[in-house]
This record gives structure tokens, sequence and C-alpha cells, in this order.
């Protein structure tokens, strides 16, 4: 019966009810938004730093990434191909990725420059490594002679694809050797550093320069970010002379400080945020409970107690945090599918040289968290203000205003 009244007050005064419904629902919309889209960078980090350089994490000798080495190719991993049958088999594994890192030089004939090589099975990282972003040219793939550049680095040798390049690189013999190599594509990840200095080249083609059959670390390719952890308790059990990192780890710098200061970043404009949506809400609910001080003093007058007038407002601000709140996810879900379909185009962020494009991820657990907070808010405001009037004296309740 309560509820039946409740929403039939609603009715009665139909602008009234628009406006405080309208302010629920693009509150509640607009810190829906606001929660994809910070979901949105976090998740274009984390997609960045798996999908580009490290996979999930990768496995080296224990204690390795920890000293400098001045023969590092005695420390490597070996028998790989053992390791990777191995972690093949376990649940949640998908792909294993064996690397060697390398310093070089690199020639095109004019120019010279030193940068940091890095051997991988291109046929097997093509699909999985897909957020380089290359700007001319393709990922290395199945070709024996390719090699893919950095922006940078290949700005400084002045080549394009199709160039042919020198690579040198000193072997575990101590002697040079070289090989000739042409560029397949020229990538640009964003980040400075590993633009001005990165290439790939095949595997065998840089086991071969460094005179080696040992590879310094596998990376891995997961089904999700949780599997890691039975690799890692595999790892520690079944080979104690390595370590399995994860890819937060093995990128601190980049992928973790940055989100942890995003975090951070995003907390405070959240909270500033949020005030103002309550405070907008509570101040649009109060005004319009307190429009009917009369209509209340009646209702006292008639009998009904403070329990039942303050049990019926609770009702119509439950019906209104409802209903609103629901609009405003709805409102969120329509603009996100339209207007925003293909995010919003971002200038470079701390410590990155392009755009990027982010895209708002809105997920059902932020809905329900943030419809109940425009739920909550409304409520607050509601029965706020009819504490207010309930205790005002029904002679004075029924004045007029």
């Amino acid at each position: 019966m309560l509820m039946h009244l409740a929403l039939r007050n609603l009715l009665r005064n139909p602008r009234r009810t628009l406006a405080i419904l309208l302010t629920v629902a693009i509150g509640t919309g607009s810190l829906f938004l606001f929660h994809g889209f910070n979901s949105g960078i976090m998740n274009q980090y984390r997609d960045n730093t798996i999908h580009a350089r490290f996979g999930y994490g990768q496995i080296e000798t224990k204690g390795y990434g920890d000293r400098v080495y001045e023969r590092p190719w005695e420390h490597w991993i070996e028998h790989a191909d053992d390791l990777r049958k191995e972690l093949l088999a376990l649940p949640g594994v998908r792909q294993v990725f064996p690397r060697v890192n390398f310093p070089a030089l690199l020639s095109s004939g004019r120019i010279t420059v030193s940068g940091k090589g890095q051997g991988i099975d291109g046929a097997e990282e093509f699909e999985f490594f897909n957020t380089l972003n290359f700007e001319s040219g393709k990922n290395l793939y199945d070709e024996p002679d390719g090699i893919v550049l950095g922006v940078g680095l290949a700005k400084g040798l002045g080549v394009q694809v199709g160039d042919p390049v020198t690579v040198l690189a000193r072997g575990a013999a101590g002697s040079m050797n070289q090989s000739v190599l042409k560029v397949t594509g020229i990538f640009h990840t964003g980040i400075k550093e590993f633009d001005e200095t990165i290439f790939r080249i095949p595997l065998k083609v840089a086991l071969a320069m460094l005179q080696t059959d040992r590879v310094e670390s596998v990376a891995l390719g997961l089904g999700a970010e949780k599997d890691f952890a039975t690799v890692s308790n595999y790892i520690r059990t079944r080979h104690p002379g390595l370590e399995a990192i994860p890819f937060s780890v093995l990128d601190k710098v980049y992928y973790q400080h940055s989100v942890d200061w995003l975090g951070a970043q995003f907390g405070v404009i959240q909270i500033i945020i949020l005030t103002i949506v309550v405070l907008g809400i509570f101040n649009t609910v109060s005004t319009g409970v307190l429009e009917r001080k009369q209509e209340i003093g009646t209702l006292r007058a008639n009998g009904e107690s403070r329990r039942d007038v303050m049990l019926l407002l609770g009702m119509e601000g439950l019906a209104m945090g409802t209903l609103g709140a629901a609009l405003g996810i709805l409102l969120a879900l329509v603009l996100n599918a339209t207007v925003l379909s293909n995010g919003i185009l971002m200038p470079p962020a701390p410590g990155i040289t392009r755009q990027f494009q982010v895209l708002i991820e809105l997920a059902p657990a932020m809905a329900v968290k943030t419809a109940l907070l425009g739920i909550g808010g409304t409520l607050l405001g509601t029965l706020v203000a009819g504490v207010r009037v309930v205790r005002l004296g029904i002679a004075e309740s029924l004045r007029a205003l």
C-alpha cells in the first residue's frame, strides 16, 4: 500500500519528479562513464605492456635481473625446448616465447648506431604481440633475414622498409659476428627510450651471432592474468634455479608506477565528482520534500504518525533513486554505444610520445556500484529533508509557504 501511494505521489507532480529523476540520472550516468573511462586507460596500459613487450610475464634464471654479468649468456636458460613443452602442458598456458636480448651495432652503410636487440620467434609472436603500432611495414613473421626497428632507431639510421641493415654483435667466443638483414617494419610504441633503441630479429639469427643455444628468457602467453600463479608455482617447485616474474614487475616504471599514479589521481577526481553529484541530488530532493510541507502537515492532522510519513517519503525516495539510477545507466550505455563508440582520443600521457584512443569500458560491477550511489544519495536527501519537516508542529506545517 505504501509503495502504491509513493508511486501515485510521484505522478501527482510530474515536473518535480522529472527534475529529480534527471538529476539522479545525470549524476549516476556521469559516474558510470567516468569509471569506464578510468578502466579503459588502465586496461590500455596493461594491454600495451603485455602485448607489446613482456607477455603476461617471463621466466629467467633466478636472480638474473638483479645483476650485471660480463658473460650473460652463461646465465641463460638451458634446454629451452624441454621447458617450453612442460609449460605448454600447464592449464592456462597458451603460448611460450623464447627470447634473447643483446647489445649490438647497426649500420645502414652510411650511419652506425648502437641498439638493443631482441631475438624472437616471429611466427609464434606475430598474433600475440599486436600492439607495437607499426607506422610502416609489418611485424616480423617467418622472414629468415627480417628486422623490425623502433621509429627513433630507424630515423637515426636513415632507413625505411625494404632497406638493408647490418647487425654486429659479440659472440660467446669473443668474435664480432654480423648479419645483413632487411627492414620489414618500423614500429612506434610511444615510449621514447624503447623506440630509439630496440630492434627485433629472428631468434635463429640472434643465436647464431651470439654463438649459443641458450635463451635469456621465456615470455608467456596465458588465457588470463590469474593463470600466472599456476606457472609461478610450477617453476618454484619443479625448477628452483629459475623464477617466474609477472609483467607488472618487469615493467614497473612504465606500467605499475603509471597505474598507481593514475589510480591515485582518479581517486581524487572521483571523490570530487561524487561529492558534486550527491550534493546536487540532495539539494533537488530536499527542495521537493520541503515544498510538500502542507501536504505532510495534512497527513499528520489526519492521524498519520511521524514514522508513517517518514516511511512514505523513504518509499518515494527509493522509487525515484531506482528509476533515476536505471535511467542514468541506460543513458551511459547508449552514449557509449553511439557517440563514444570509438573511444576518446587522448594526448600523449607522461613518458609517452604518441596519442592513444581510450575506449570506455563499462562493466556490470560498475553499474551496480554507481546505481547504489545514486539510490543512496536520493534516499538520504529524502529522509534528511523529511526529518526536518515532520519535526515541525502540525499547525506550522499547514501554514502557507
